[in-house]
């Protein structure tokens, strides 16, 4: 907690967090990172796998086979998420599925999943692209900002 917010807290709710940090079991950092490494090791794995089929046997070529590998991860992932099987994998790998596209694809399903009672427009449309929205709004503006910075520095034009 930072020095700012223990100012303003009464002596007996600093003691109380004092208290309350005493209890708090010790976190196994080592362990986490290890899961997550195992994860999304295990994801990225998938999709190479997923990848390789595509051009062995769906007749793409390397450049052309990532577009519906990404598709055909996401699709998995929203399955998962719909059995509430990902939701498990999640929760036992942390970080590790949360950081691939799987990760994403997961947290908009279960936005939509969570919010269907409330109708498609509002419910899932609207809870679904709650979260997709700043995702999208900072993609946009990183990209024009990495274009702007690749304009100036490698120098405008085409040849």
């Amino acid at each position: 907690m930072s020095n700012n917010k223990k100012k303003n807290m009464t002596p007996t709710q600093q003691e109380y967090q004092k208290l309350a940090q005493q209890k708090e079991p010790p976190r196994p950092v080592l362990l986490n990172c290890l899961r997550a490494f195992l994860v999304g090791g295990t994801i990225c794995i998938i999709g190479q796998a997923i990848q390789e089929m595509f051009i062995h046997w769906g007749g793409f070529d390397k450049k052309s086979a990532g577009d519906p590998t990404v598709a055909t991860l996401i699709i998995i992932s929203v399955i998962l998420t719909s059995l509430g099987v990902y939701d498990k994998i999640a929760q036992w790998a942390g970080a590790g599925s949360a950081v691939p596209v799987t990760g994403f694809a997961n947290s908009m399903a279960s936005a939509a999943i969570e919010h269907q009672s409330e109708g498609y427009v509002l419910g899932v449309g609207g809870k679904m692209f709650k979260l997709a929205g700043p995702v999208i709004v900072y993609g946009t503006v990183a990209a024009f900002v990495v274009g702007i910075l690749t304009l100036l520095f490698k120098g405008g034009g085409g040849s």
